[in-house]
């Protein structure tokens, strides 16, 4: 039985209004010191602020039950849209559950949203708001940086936690599963309160080919495009396989050394794979690369593989939304590992955290269907009872041959990604 959504009370469907911006806004420095709701790579995307509605569902269903609710919000609008791209119009953000059947999926519906596409900016407001209005006030300044940090093991200290990936290992040796994706947390408490404008800004100027991304206290800067649909064209971008950045040539060695490591092609097939497997019965045209390329951040690098497909226009995978295409493809095996089942189960045994949103489908939808969702990955979760003090996560893809002391040292490299943002 799927669990009753939590809805904002007394929620009204207003006229919508969209109008185009004479200017290119920076979209990150107009976010207010709370509530706000990104999703930017290289300048362009969505930012909101406000909240006109809202969904916390959960349970088995939980995304229908927000497809539905979404369909029929958006149904009942009066949309007045000057621009008409994806993304103008009705938007909602959203951040799933990594399980969403056992947690808890947010989906806020803004009331002011900025959006740029193209060299086009945009802005929607919901209600009474004047467009031309909401940008003449000043955003409140930042927050003072933290001059202090102190770090704290989450659910496993680091021996515990290369216990766990030894025991995965052994488990996939017996045969019971190819691929498990164990994580593990980090926490961290500030001398003051954590800004998250800052710490977006400092994501996104470090890592401007990642999708800068805030929903409901959760934060990050994505690698990994689970899927986007545009019309009847998706497109996704599978990650999986990593190796540090080094200086010099032995950069250069380490990107030929990950490319033709035969253990993290291995890995990187697994998740291609699943994620090929669960989206093909959408689509009349699925469209794979050969093998994997590299994508090079400034702290790692990844292989990487971009899938391109066109949706069916009849039957029910031909009327299915973005959000049922995501339900079907997630998780895959970059997330979780296979079988997907089999994984699950695994980590529950041994990662001994609730992983929350992390880990789960990040992003945003518009009333026409259009929509980008990424994989919650390189995040934290602010502390709701306490604004110093967050909930950072990493995590590796364990496979046959996977050594517990250079998995335990791949989440390091992926956990200085937010830590940098908040030690800048």
């Amino acid at each position: 039985m799927t669990a009753a959504a939590v809805t904002s009370r007394d929620a009204v469907a207003p006229a919508v209004t969209t109008v185009a911006l004479p200017d290119t806004p920076d979209l990150l420095r107009l976010l207010p010191a709370e509530g706000g709701l990104s999703w930017v790579r290289r300048g362009e995307g969505l930012v909101g602020w406000g909240e006109a509605d809202r969904l916390e569902v959960s349970g088995p269903g939980a995304l229908a039950e927000a497809a539905a609710w979404w369909a029929d919000r958006s149904a009942a609008l009066s949309v007045e849209d000057g621009v008409d791209v994806p993304g103008s119009g009705p938007v909602v953000f959203a951040s799933i559950a990594f399980d969403p059947a056992a947690g808890t999926s947010v989906f806020v519906v803004p009331e002011v949203v900025v959006g740029r596409r193209g060299g086009v900016s945009w802005m929607t407001t919901t209600g009474d708001a004047d467009p031309r209005d909401v940008l003449a006030g000043t955003p409140a300044p930042l927050l003072p940086a933290p001059a202090r940090l102190r770090y704290a093991d989450g659910a496993l200290d680091p021996a515990s936690w290369c216990g766990a990936v030894a025991a995965a290992v052994r488990r996939i040796g017996d045969g019971d599963l190819a691929k498990v994706v164990l994580a593990r947390d980090l926490l961290v408490t500030a001398d003051v309160p954590l800004d998250a404008r800052r710490l977006l800004d400092r994501l996104a100027a470090r890592f401007p080919d990642c999708w800068t991304f805030a929903v409901d206290g959760l934060l990050g800067a994505t690698p990994e495009l689970l899927l986007r649909r545009t019309g009847r064209q998706l497109s996704a971008r599978v990650l999986a396989g990593t190796a540090p950045r080094g200086a010099g040539a032995e950069d250069e060695r380490l990107a030929a050394g990950l490319l033709a490591s035969a253990k993290d092609r291995a890995e990187h097939a697994l998740a291609v794979d699943s994620l090929v497997q669960a989206l093909d019965p959408f689509c009349t045209a699925l469209s794979v690369p050969d093998g994997p390329s590299l994508l090079t951040l400034p702290n790692v690098r990844h292989l990487a593989t971009d899938v391109t497909g066109t949706q069916r226009r009849s039957g029910r995978r031909g009327r299915a939304g973005l959000l049922d295409l995501v339900d079907a493809v997630h998780p895959t095996a970059a997330v979780c590992g296979t079988p997907p089942q089999l994984a699950d189960t695994v980590i529950t045994e041994l990662e001994g955290m609730d992983r929350g949103r992390y880990a789960g489908p990040v992003g945003w939808l518009d009333a026409r269907g259009d929509g980008e969702f990424g994989l919650a990955l390189r995040c934290a979760q602010l502390c709701d009872d306490d604004p110093a003090s967050a909930r950072l996560f990493a995590g590796c893809g364990i496979v046959a041959g996977s050594d517990p002391a250079a998995e335990l040292a791949e989440t390091q490299s992926k956990f200085a990604a937010f830590q940098a943002a908040l030690e800048d």
